[in-house]
């Protein structure tokens, strides 16, 4: 093995962090970071080559992107297209990439140790897991087939997930502020790609795709622009001859680090200029884009930070301050964003009100008033010093992360200029104070250096020209003269003539100063909280931290109140009631927030939910505030407006979400005795007046039932202490228990069959989506879930490589187990363009197809998916708010079962094969007389069959034969369209039948156009793949006759569910939730400190 150069062998890292760490370089000049991690139970790796979308071909925009999906398609070494997802599938594992401006970035996870026989090598010894994910990944970088019969699959998908973002705004306004950009600057490019730019318009050209694929791999994936990051369990040592036998044989090209120096991606015929959008959302926004310098070498210093900081800050004296008390805004924040070596943004964004919208020119000048306070002072040694602070407590106390955020993480950061040493703190430590180089950055933000982005739905409403890729309406123009001169007039601005409510920040009295943990070494850690107060009015969990040891806590607060969603009307008045007390607070809440502590408030169908969470030095201040404003909220006229406002706008938003987003609620709505959805909700808050919810909230607080946990470095007489605040500042009535909610879910009945249908609200959407859900049981019977389970984790795999990457559905697919809040079931969703009548066909399809795999499971095999299952189920938490999130959720569902997953695995080792297959054929297999079933279609407005509604048949047919004529043309054959109009006489166009229309373009081809048949196949070939997007755009559903695909077995008629009242009215409930365990069993009620 050829020498490897140890570049560091120790890390800067967190007080807590018990691994061990080498930096190392291979003779190819791949890089790596070598992490020791003896007790974690997951490995990882992630390779992050420096090239992206940046790198992309101008004609072929998208292809790094491509070449990212193509690479998971099997190697010379694995041929065999899932093998990798396969073995990480069966070693508890799973693997992702994503693809940016400047870099591709591949990951995976897999379980750190293995004790399988399959894995054990010829000498006994076991190998990790690690080592065969390893292998597999590095020929991804050696030897990728590229195999020609997946690439139309994978465009496909390349397709469809641009597609799931075409009514995305954050990937519009994203686009448009590229396509808007310097042409000569890559920022220009179009990322994601399509199925017209990838494959259809090259091969027009004669282009061999794959060979260009494959030109793109080896051009730019070169070993010395990779980076390599390798957690697990072995030794340095270890690990590092293991990377340096399985990435050797990486190519080495030298080549240079990919820098776009020169150019900007604004030019001067960019600045000084306005854009105004229109968004799919009702949303309103400022944007301010000043070009700005690259801070890749300032990792010490880094001066955006104190722009940021002073620019962004919420608190007394901001800009935010200020235009919010003027009714102006709803949020502010401001930082820079690195576009690529070279260059970079420092953006400052405004969320606006409705009058914020009519005064965004005031809004404007208001932010450079305060730019010009900035820079009327010298750089503040104090303001430093305070977020320098915060970023060493942060560091210092850092805790784990997931593996592969940790290992994707890394490898991007070590595509940076940062010493060695410094790759864990990098630039979340502030080192030093550079007064020089904040001038220098200020002199950026300056009023002939910026564009201004104005997106609403309604201003200026004349847009006159529409964004190539994603259709966005736009109109950009000069900034009119006038307001050039009233910015600069404020950026001028002196304390004679600047608004006098805007000043510098004071001092954070936020920042933590009690930051000692008594760690006692040897403690095995508590599995539950203790109870340590339980009666009428309170229950008090608690445990101190035995675990991460830092000064951190959570605490959680549930106010139960059955009025919080008793009716529509009542949800809306506690949410609206939630967001006035928030609206109220953000000035005071913003030191504590940069401080490392936040709170939330929320209502939810129990009542009332405060979270506070973070350095637990100035919980109880902070509590307090909270407590406080909660009970003696003034609800002003003025902030009601907007807030109301706000809410009705997020709710008028939920139909433009993605449509896999939306229905779940619909099929909780349908699982729920009582529940409400979206349209409920916006019929109440348009009436609600201040009256409204000043009567109303003192109602929610008047009488309840205080659910209390308190976790971490907070010990027993401060949890007490703090659940007295809430009684003494509250003062509310016990709730009784009899008065308690139960939450409750509906039972369908054994032989059921149920279909819900809904037309999705957005008319450009073009995807459907299906959610299929199958009821299993009762969450309290352990055998049931435990074999769910287990259906999740064989089907997990084997759904997303049939349905996505064979049968090419949809680029959103899901598979495994629901849980509601009683119940439980196996559910798919698949968003798709198909028509979800078909889609419900292909999961009969597939869980008959999986059926037969079941039956035919090699006992190796099926003990490797419980094994992979249990290593998931005894995964062990990796932070302080995975262990508190993991208790409330326990608490919250009145099950209190804290070893819930042990309890799985309990019933999951004894299983066998047969109980599984027994189990598959009752609640499962699509013919089986006793499963239920409940599915969820949304339908798309845009459908062919919406589509159809507005187009006779004769105009599909004298549509489809134009576009038909324009296509042959285009690849040098004459088209005659009368006669190709003869030729299609008998075919049934309106009807779908491809076959038939195939038939009638060759006869044309052959006997009309005289083309000869070495050219005729590749004609046919591309006019077929151009059908599968002409055809739906005429509102034609296309008849697909596939017959390579599984077969769908026979099921009986569903029940179409038309009115949803009748329906839930003839469903059985099933019981609520109650305690696994009697609760005395957790109580530590003497008074022990």
């Amino acid at each position: 093995m050829a020498p490897i150069e140890r570049i560091a062998d120790e890390l800067e890292k967190p007080a807590t962090d018990d691994r061990s760490y080498r930096v190392v370089r291979l003779s190819n000049k791949l890089e790596a970071l070598l992490v020791h991690d003896p007790d974690t139970d997951k490995a990882s790796a992630s390779v992050n080559v420096n090239v992206g979308s940046f790198s992309d071909a101008d004609d072929m925009p998208g292809m790094a992107h491509a070449v990212e999906h193509l690479l998971f398609m099997g190697t010379e070494k694995y041929p065999v297209e899932n093998d990798y997802n396969q073995y990480l599938s069966a070693h508890s594992g799973y693997s992702n990439a994503y693809t940016s401006s400047t870099e591709t970035n591949y990951f995976f996870e897999v379980a750190a140790s293995s004790s399988r026989d399959s894995d054990a090598s010829t000498n006994g010894a076991v190998i990790s897991p690690l080592y065969g994910a390893l292998d597999r990944f590095a020929q991804f970088f050696i030897a990728p087939l590229f195999l020609s019969s997946t690439l139309d699959r994978e465009l496909k998908a390349v397709d469809s997930e641009n597609k799931k973002n075409l009514q995305s705004d954050v990937w519009r306004l994203s686009q448009l502020k590229k396509s808007l950009s310097n042409p000569e600057h890559p920022y220009h490019h179009f990322s994601t790609g399509n199925l017209q730019i990838l494959r259809d318009e090259p091969r027009k050209h004669g282009v061999n795709i794959r060979d260009k694929f494959i030109q793109f791999h080896h051009k730019h994936y070169s070993a010395n622009r990779m980076k390599l990051v390798v957690l697990g369990r072995e030794k340095l040592d270890e690990l590092e001859a293991w990377v340096g036998d399985l990435f050797a044989g990486v190519e080495n090209q030298d080549l240079p680090r990919n820098r776009w120096d020169g150019v900007q991606p604004y030019s001067d015929k960019e600045l000084l200029t306005q854009v105004f959008a229109k968004p799919v959302m009702d949303s309103r926004l400022l944007d301010i884009y000043f070009p700005y310098q690259d801070e890749e070498d300032m990792y010490e210093t880094q001066p955006s930070r104190y722009l940021s900081h002073l620019i962004g800050h919420e608190g007394p004296g901001s800009i935010l301050a200020y235009i919010k008390a003027k009714g102006w805004a709803n949020g502010l924040s401001a930082g820079v964003a690195p576009v690529c070596p070279g260059a970079a943004f420092f953006t400052i964004s405004v969320k606006l009100t409705e009058d914020g919208l009519k005064q965004y020119q005031e809004v404007v000048k208001v932010v450079f008033q305060y730019i010009s306070l900035i820079k009327e002072h010298e750089p503040q040694q104090w303001i430093v010093d305070e977020v320098r602070e915060m970023t060493e407590v942060d560091f210092r106390f850092k805790e784990k992360s997931p593996a592969t955020s940790f290992t994707s993480r890394l490898s991007s950061i070590m595509q940076h200029p940062l010493p060695r040493d410094q790759l864990l703190s990098g630039t979340s430590v502030l080192r030093k104070f550079d007064s020089k180089g904040i001038t220098q950055a200020l002199s950026y933000i300056r009023p002939d250096n910026y564009r201004l982005t104005l997106v609403s739905q309604t201003f200026p409403g004349d847009w006159d020209q529409k964004e190539k890729w994603y259709g966005t309406e736009y109109r950009v123009e000069a900034i009119p003269s006038e307001l050039q001169a009233s910015i600069r007039q404020a950026a001028e601005s002196t304390s004679k003539n600047r608004i006098p409510d805007l000043h510098l920040p004071h001092p954070n009295e936020f920042i933590p100063t009690k930051l000692s943990v008594a760690k006692r070494e040897g403690v095995e850690p508590l599995k539950a909280p203790k109870l340590i107060r339980n009666d009428e009015a309170v229950r008090i969990w608690w445990k101190k931290d035995d675990r991460f040891w830092v000064p951190k806590g959570n605490v959680y607060i549930t106010l139960r109140n059955p009025l919080s969603k008793a009716t529509p009307e009542t949800a809306v008045k506690s949410n609206l009631y939630c967001e006035l007390v928030k609206d109220a607070l953000v000035e005071y809440s913003y030191d504590a927030e940069i401080a490392g502590l936040e709170y939330q408030l929320s209502s939810f169908s129990m009542g009332i939910d405060i979270d506070v969470g973070g350095y637990s030095d100035k919980m109880y201040v902070l509590l307090e505030k909270v407590l406080v404003s909660m009970r003696d909220l003034e609800v002003k006229p003025e902030r009601f407006k907007i807030v109301k406002e706000r809410v009705l706008r997020g709710l008028r938003n939920w139909d433009f979400q993605q449509p896999y987003r939306q229905v779940g609620d619909f099929t909780r709505w349908l699982g729920s005795e009582k529940g409400w959805i979206n349209e409920q909700y916006l019929a109440e808050v348009i009436p609600l007046t201040p009256e409204d919810i000043a009567t109303f909230y003192p109602q929610l607080l008047r009488q309840m039932h205080i659910e209390f946990l308190a976790h971490g470095n907070i010990h027993k007489e401060d949890a007490i202490r703090m659940t007295d605040l809430v009684e003494t500042t509250l003062r509310p009535r016990t709730l009784p228990k009899s008065q308690w909610q139960i939450r409750r879910n509906l039972l369908l009945p054994p032989g059921s069959d149920f279909t819900y249908r809904r037309t999705l609200g957005d008319p450009a959407n073009v995807n459907n989506c299906i959610e299929y859900y199958l009821y299993v049981g009762s969450l309290a019977d352990h055998s049931l879930r435990a074999k769910l389970l287990l259906l999740g984790q064989m089907t997990e795999e084997i759904g997303f490589d049939q349905l996505r990457t064979k049968e090419q559905l949809g680029y959103i697919v899901f598979t495994g187990a629901k849980y509601a809040a009683t119940i439980m079931g196996y559910r798919v969703i698949i968003q798709s363009e198909r028509p979800t009548e078909y889609l419900e066909e292909r999961v009969n399809a597939f869980l008959a197809l999986f059926g037969s795999k079941l039956e035919s499971m090699s006992q190796d095999d099926f003990d490797g998916h419980k094994k992979s299952l249990i290593n998931k189920r005894l995964e062990k938490v990796k932070n302080l708010d995975q262990e508190s999130e993991r208790f409330w959720n326990h608490i919250s569902a009145e099950y209190f079962n804290f070893i819930q997953n042990e309890t799985d695995v309990e019933h999951l080792k004894p299983l066998g094969k047969q109980d599984m297959i027994d189990f598959f054929q009752h609640y499962i297999q699509p013919t089986s007389p006793a499963r239920a079933k409940l599915s969820v279609h949304m339908i798309a407005q845009s459908s062919p069959k919406a589509i159809a509604g507005t187009m006779s048949a004769e105009e599909q047919k004298e549509k489809l034969i134009s576009m038909l004529g324009k296509y042959l043309t285009s690849v040098g054959v004459d088209a005659d369209t009368d006669q190709l109009s003869k030729r299609f006489e008998p075919v049934d166009v309106a009807g779908g039948d491809q076959p038939a229309i195939i038939g009638a373009i060759s006869s044309y081809l052959q006997n009309d156009a005289g083309v000869p048949q070495q050219s005729l196949t590749a004609v046919v070939e591309q006019g077929q793949q151009l059908l599968g997007t002409v055809l739906p755009s005429l509102g034609i559903e296309v008849k697909v006759e596939e017959t390579d695909l599984p077969p769908a077995p026979e099921v009986k008629p569903t029940t179409l569910i038309e009115d949803v009242f009748d329906y839930k009215s003839r469903l059985a409930v099933s019981e609520g939730p109650r305690p696994v365990r009697d609760l005395k069993e957790y109580e530590e009620l003497e008074a022990k400190l």
